[in-house]
Order: structure tokens, then sequence, then C-alpha cells
């Protein structure tokens, strides 16, 4: 009879143990949780931010390569080099996915005493001088879920070009 007591009791004391390690691991998991969901969905922004920087500066590329080059025989009546370049950016950030009617784009002299000032890329005057593009666009319109609450942060890239003689081929 002694041996049935015994046995009895283990299994009490082994279900007893069961039930507060499950109430343990049930603590842990409120505690780890919420901890976990803000590092995914942190790592998700950060993710966005990245790949929307990423397109702005390919979009920039191209478009100071193009303005590096004359390519006057390609102009729509009436606009300008700076115009053409500009529309050509926001048409490829547009085709990306990204509202280009929130995209601010300059174009300014990168060097000298003009550095700052708007660069025309028409003038002759301009030749073999370096010239700067920058693309500013707010974090939010590049992600539509935001779930952290910093949302005034911006993401800009700029390309610094030298204005050339290169001609495109047709």
């Amino acid at each position: 009879m002694r041996l049935l007591v015994n046995s009895s009791n283990q299994r009490t004391s082994k279900g007893l143990h069961q039930q507060r390690r499950r109430g343990a691991a049930t603590v842990e998991f409120a505690l780890m949780a919420p901890l976990f969901v803000a590092l995914t969905m942190g790592t998700i922004q950060t993710g966005l931010a990245i790949t929307a920087a990423q397109t702005l500066t390919t979009a920039l590329r191209e478009g100071g390569r193009i303005a590096s080059m004359d390519y006057t025989s390609r102009l729509l009546p009436g606009q300008t080099i700076n115009q053409k370049v500009v529309q050509d950016i926001l048409n490829f950030l547009q085709a990306e996915g990204i509202d280009s009617s929130k995209v601010t784009i300059t174009i300014t002299a990168a060097d000298g005493v003009n550095a700052g000032s708007t660069f025309d890329l028409s003038n002759s005057a301009n030749q073999l001088q370096l010239f700067k593009i920058r693309a500013v666009i707010p974090y939010s319109a590049v992600s539509s879920v935001t779930f952290l609450p910093n949302t005034a942060q911006t993401i800009s890239a700029s390309i610094v070009y030298r204005k050339g003689k290169n001609t495109l081929i047709q």
C-alpha cells in the first residue's frame, strides 16, 4: 500500500509542477512578445526606408547621367533641361511606386562661390562644372503603415555630377 501512496503523491507533485511551469511560460511570453513585435516592426520600417533611399539614389543617378550630357534635341517645346531632368526623375519614382507629388528635387551648384545656388544646365558657362541633384521625400509618403511613433523623418539622396559635352546617340 505504501507504494501506491508514494506513486500518487509523485503524480500530484508532478502535475502541480507542470501547472506552475505552464503559468511561468505564459508570463514569459507576455513579457517577451511585445519586444519581439516591436523589433520585427522596426526592422520592417527600416527596410522600407532603405529601399526608398536606394530608389531615390537610382533615380538621381539616371537623371544626373542624362543631365551631364547634351540632349537638347529631346526637349519638348518651351522645356528647359532642368525641367526635363526633374520630370525624368519624377517619372522614374512614380514608376517605382513612390508618390512623386511629395518629392522635392533641387539642382544646385556643387562647388565654387555659387555652391548651393540653382544650377542652370542649359547655360554654356556651366560646362565642366559640378552640379548636385538632391531629392527629399517624407517617410510617410513611402510607407502607408507606420508602427513606430516617429513619422516626422524624411528620406533624402543626393548625387554630384559634372556637366559635360557628351552627346546621346539616337
